[in-house]
């Protein structure tokens, strides 16, 4: 009869954890689908195209703006203006990025795009 008891005890006790356990995974699948999406209409109300009527476009994960006539689109080579890392790692001069999104989220100064990189550059 001990026996018994204890069995129903502990196949009880797993069955509770497990469901605990599932209960919460899935409590945070939630949670994370909910924070991508408010993620999403957050970056969608704040995001900015254009300063002072240059364009504004991400390149590296840093927002750089663009004078250019014609208007840079994902996938662009541009070449970037020499920083203190850039100089460090590439040596003087401007160096190479691709656009990674239209428009930032950042709100401070950015600095301006040279121009577009040459297709051979690399």
């Amino acid at each position: 009869m001990a026996e018994a008891h204890r069995r129903g005890y502990r196949e009880g006790y797993d069955a509770g954890r497990e469901s605990g356990a599932q209960s919460s995974k899935l409590k945070i699948e939630w949670l994370e689908r909910r924070i991508k999406d408010l993620e999403g209409k957050l970056d969608e109300a704040t995001r900015i195209f254009e300063v002072d009527g240059h364009q504004v476009v991400d390149v590296g994960g840093y927002a750089y703006r663009w004078r250019g006539n014609t208007p840079l689109e994902v996938g662009d080579r541009v070449l970037l203006p020499e920083n203190y890392v850039s100089r460090m790692r590439s040596g003087p001069g401007p160096t190479v990025g691709i656009v990674s999104q239209l428009g930032s989220t950042y709100r401070g100064h950015m600095s301006f795009i040279v121009g577009r990189a040459p297709a051979d550059s690399a």
